[in-house]
């Protein structure tokens, strides 16, 4: 059985995770309507009895199976790193931080977020850093 590798946060992690949130939850929604595999449908007549194609797997639903599995590890990793992030929410207290976080957690960027609560975007990696800072404490 393989053993599942254990989420190390650092910053960096960290901001990249927060930086992807959106389009990782979007992702899985997207690959979960996917995760239905049709049934598999036998050949006849003169298709039954040619050879497969060499090298590989010549049946295209098994393809596809194998694609799906490796889109459900893919969602299952996903799905660590959101909940992960989910988890330190709460250590983020200040109104600003918390606006800034959600914002970010709703894939605006940096610039867009400086715009509309009218402060620089150095004040807003500022403000970004110590929302890491808090979370990892």
């Amino acid at each position: 059985m393989l053993k599942e590798r254990a989420l190390v946060l650092t910053p960096d992690v960290l901001d990249s995770m927060i930086t992807d949130y959106h389009w990782m939850v979007n992702a899985i929604k997207e690959m979960r309507a996917e995760m239905v595999i049709g049934a598999k449908t036998a050949q006849y007549g003169i298709e039954a009895s040619l050879p497969k194609a060499a090298g590989g797997i010549g049946d295209p639903i098994m393809q596809e199976a194998i694609r799906r599995s490796k889109n459900n590890k893919r969602v299952a990793d996903y799905e660590k790193k959101i909940m992960a992030v989910q988890k330190l929410l709460e250590k983020v207290t200040g109104e600003r931080e918390v606006q800034v976080l959600n914002w970010m957690l709703d894939g605006k960027s940096k610039r867009w977020i400086a715009k509309k609560m009218e402060v620089s975007h150095t004040q807003i990696q500022n403000i970004k850093e110590n929302i890491l800072i808090k979370m990892l404490a």
